[in-house]
Parts: structure tokens; sequence; C-alpha cells
């Protein structure tokens, strides 16, 4: 009974003791794992001073050098089209003709009436006004010498009168043929000196103008058969032909549109401060999708004058495409290349944090391994990283990675990405 009462106390002392050491060693590993989860592992680096150049990013599309929708002046149907959709074209070609047997008859109905009336004016200056003109002179001559003789005859017989030789009824006789003489003499000067000054003039501003009416007639005929053979006004590729031969394409309708994409144009806008630091033929690049690496551009206009919606500035970068690699109408984004600071403490960008009243900090590793939040001031960035003005030194570490959500205060550890995954 005794032995029984000394193994069981045994046993009791045992387990106690076992399973205060139990509790023990729980204890010293939680406080182990507390201590261990406070300990955050973080990517950190010093900031690099060096050169820094402002790339600016906006979006933009790809549109052509030039553009041309080519709508005929007149509404017929296409008789004949000599290009199809993705057909090269040079400046003046001949791309389509439209039905014009109707024009090309009226054409030749005008070119009849303004042949006749350069016949008409032909003969009215150089035959009938020469003519008329001829005979009023002559008409005058022949008045004035029948004046003359009439004046001579009324001299002798008033002398004969005078001296009794004949009767008074003789004289009057050849009076009254005198005052005929200056009558028709008088018709005949003024009907020259009218047809010399007046009848003349008019007589061969209607010629001119019957000969510029029948003129104009031909050149709107010839016009309108004109309209009827399409032109390409540019060089460039054929993007759309919607209708096919025998369709009638009405007046002021596209009938195919041609684009000129040797060149692409992307048109961005951008703050007028931010414009202002920008010159013609500045650095650019655009990134295509589909293209790993971006494509070299230059800036080919700044517009003179803001926009008045959105009162911003218009600039145009040029893309060289004389394969036709790219298509206009991609969306694309751009990166210009602005101001450049030659000796600037820099971190990469997403180092920086960015707080709800829009306030930039960054969060740095004291010599004790502990994250402390500074405010910071931000100046130009290159895309990767950007240029810090105010609140941080070339000699701190700051957080690259892990820093976002990060407590002021807590401790870290600085390690290489595979180290932080593992130690995840």
């Amino acid at each position: 009974m005794n032995t029984l009462m000394r193994v069981t106390r045994g046993s009791v002392r045992y387990t106690t003791c076992l399973l205060i050491s139990t509790l023990f060693f729980s204890g010293c590993k939680k406080a182990d794992d507390s201590e261990t989860a406070t300990l955050v592992t973080v990517q950190a680096e010093k900031p690099e001073t060096g050169e820094i150049a402002e790339h600016i990013m906006a979006d933009a599309t790809l549109s052509p050098l030039a553009q041309a929708a080519i709508a005929p002046k007149i509404t017929a149907p296409v008789r004949k089209f000599y290009v199809q959709r993705g057909s090269k074209v040079k400046e003046g070609d001949l791309l389509a003709v439209l039905e014009n047997r109707d024009l090309s008859a009226q054409m030749v109905d005008n070119k009849g009436q303004l042949d006749a009336a350069e016949a008409a004016y032909s003969m009215q200056t150089k035959a009938q006004i020469p003519e008329d003109y001829t005979k009023a002179e002559l008409d005058l001559a022949q008045a004035k010498a029948q004046l003359q003789l009439q004046n001579e005859i009324v001299a002798a017989r008033k002398k004969l009168l005078d001296e009794g030789a004949i009767a008074g009824r003789d004289y009057d006789t050849a009076v009254a043929a005198q005052v005929q003489a200056r009558a028709a003499f008088d018709v005949a000067q003024n009907h020259f000196h009218s047809l010399q000054k007046i009848s003349h003039e008019a007589t061969l501003k209607q010629a001119e103008g019957q000969l510029a009416s029948a003129k104009g007639k031909y050149l709107a005929a010839e016009a309108q058969v004109s309209y009827s053979e399409i032109h390409s006004p540019i060089s460039g590729v054929i993007t759309d032909r919607p209708l096919f031969a025998g369709e009638t394409v009405s007046s002021g309708s596209t009938l195919m549109t041609v684009m000129d994409t040797s060149s692409l144009l992307a048109k961005v806008h951008l703050a007028q401060t931010v414009a202002q630091c920008l010159s013609l033929g500045d650095e650019a690049s655009i990134l295509v999708p589909g293209i790993t690496y971006p494509l070299p551009a230059k800036i080919s206009l700044i517009s003179p004058a803001l926009d008045p919606g959105s009162t911003t500035v218009e600039v145009w970068l040029r893309l060289e495409n004389k394969d036709g690699k790219y298509k206009a109408g991609t969306p694309v984004r751009t990166s210009i290349t602005g101001r450049t600071v030659p000796k600037a403490i820099k971190i990469p960008l997403m180092a920086v944090l960015t707080g709800q009243d829009g306030s930039k900090s960054v969060m740095v590793v004291g010599h004790d391994g502990v994250a402390h939040k500074k405010e910071v001031q931000l100046g130009i960035n290159d895309g990767e990283n950007v240029q810090i003005t105010q609140g941080l030194t070339a000699a701190e570490t700051v957080i690259t990675t892990g820093g976002y959500g990060l407590d002021d205060g807590t401790k870290v550890k600085i390690g290489k990405p595979e180290e932080g995954g593992e130690d995840k």
C-alpha cells in the first residue's frame, strides 16, 4: 500500500514537471514567433546622384501624315476603277472614271457654239466693222464734195443774178439744192463720227461678249467631263473603297480614301508649362503594341495656340514608316525627352508613396534597422527614376520594395528579392 502510494506520488510529480516544462518551452516558442513576425524583409538602396532627363508620358493614336477622302462633284455611276484597297498611288494618278457620255456630248455641243462665236467675232472685227467705217467715210466725202459743188453753183448764179443774166428763180433753185447738200453733209458727218466713237466700240464689245459667253459655256462643260475622272490629290495608299464598278456615287459622298503613311503622327496634348520647354526636333519615343522596344520619333509640330476646350498645347511626334510596318489608328504610348538635371538625387519611382492628401513620402531604414517615413518633394522623372529635390540625402537608405503599407517604426531586414520570397 505504501509502495503504491509512493509510485503514485512520483508519477504525479513527474507529470507535473513535464507539464511545466512543456508550458515553458511553448511560451518561449510563441515569444520567438512573435519576435520573428515583427521583422519584415524589404529591398532598399541608397539614392543615386547623377543626370536625369524628364520623360513626358502621354497616350495617343497614330495618324497618317496626309489623308484625302475623295468625293466627286457629280452624281454618276462608276464606269471603271483602276485601283483596289491597298494599292499604292502617286499624286495625279487616275483612280476611277464615272459615266460621262452625256457630259461629253454636251461639251461637243458647246464646242460648236464656241467655234461659231469665234467666227462671228472674226467677221465683225475684221470685215463688218471696217466695211461700215469705210462706207461711212466715203458717204461723208461724197456729201462734202456735193456741198462744195452746190456752194460754187450758188456763188456763180449769185454773180449772174447780180449782172441780170439769169432769172431769180434759177438762183433760188441753186440755193435750195445747196441747203439739201448741207443737210446730207451734216447727216453723213454725224454718222461717221458716231460710228467712229460709239458704234465701233459698242459693236466690238458685243462681239467680245458673245465670244466670252460661248467660251464660258464650253469651259463649264469641259469641267463637268473632267469631274468624271477621279485623280489622286496625294501620294499614298488606298485605305478604303466602299463601292464597286456600276454602282452610283452621289456628289459629295466619299468614293475612296487615300492616306500617306510614309510617316505617322502621334498627336498628344500637353500642359502649357510642359510644352514651353520643348522645341521642334526634340527626341521622343513611341511604344507600339506588339513591338517590344520603343520606336524613335521627333517633335514635328508644337501648336502656336492653346486648345480652347482643354487649354492644352497639341504636339505632333513624327514616326518614320517607309516600309508601312505600322498602321494608322493604332493606340500608342509616347514619351518625350524634356528637361535634364545633371546632378540630381534620384530614386526609383516605385519607392515613392502617395498619401490621401496627395503628399509624397518614402520609407527609409535607420541605423537601428527600423523603418521611418519621410516627406519628400519630387522633381522630374524619366519613367523609372524620379528626382528628389527636398527631404532626402544621398546617405540615407530608401526602401524600394515592401514599403507600401509599412508602419512607421517597423523593424525591417534588407534582403534580395529571392531572399524576400523565401522569408515570406
